[in-house]
């Protein structure tokens, strides 16, 4: 019995040994992007990409917001999920209603990087592209964005919820 608790606790030794050697074989950057059509003016969509106070009545992650002071005049804010955990951003690029580009501010988060966000008007909407620069520190969080979680899932969840708050289906796609 004690043999095959040890061998048990090598192999999982091994395991997490394995994915961390891979993880530090990835790159710390990466880039992902995903596109969202909506029957949406670009003011429409600015209003709720921007309008942070609002985020937790159509971001399901979101228990709260916090508005912290502006930086260099511009917006920052702490979002707060459920559990209590919270992520700082504040943005970089303020250009209504055309390019938001916000940048996670917090420093002790083994991930970082920019969203950029792109709304082009089109007949009958708007299209919102959005552009994750991404960097993770942590060798094993790295491994498991690549071959597990994948790169726009977080990217996917966004802009689903996005389009569920405006009555509308999320038929995402690469730009």
């Amino acid at each position: 019995m004690l043999k095959w608790i040890l061998i048990g606790l090598a192999a999982i030794i091994l395991l997490i040994a394995l994915v961390a050697i891979i993880g530090v074989l990835l790159p710390r950057d990466h880039v992902a992007s995903r596109t969202l059509r909506l029957k949406q003016p670009p003011d429409a969509v600015w209003a709720a990409l921007t309008n942070v106070e609002a985020f937790p009545t159509w971001r399901p992650n979101i228990a709260r917001v916090e508005r912290l002071p502006e930086k260099n005049g511009r917006p920052v804010w702490r979002e707060v999920d459920g559990r209590n955990e919270s992520m700082t951003f504040e943005c970089e690029t303020f250009d209504p209603p055309r390019q938001l580009v916000t940048r996670i501010a917090d420093q002790n988060l083994p991930f970082g990087g920019t969203w950029t966000w792109q709304i082009n008007p089109v007949d009958g909407g708007s299209e919102l592209s959005i552009t994750e620069n991404g960097e993770i520190y942590n060798p094993i969080f790295r491994f498991m964005a690549r071959f597990v979680l994948g790169y726009t899932a977080t990217l996917d969840g966004y802009l689903t919820a996005l389009a569920n708050r405006f009555g509308e289906s999320a038929a995402l796609s690469n730009p």
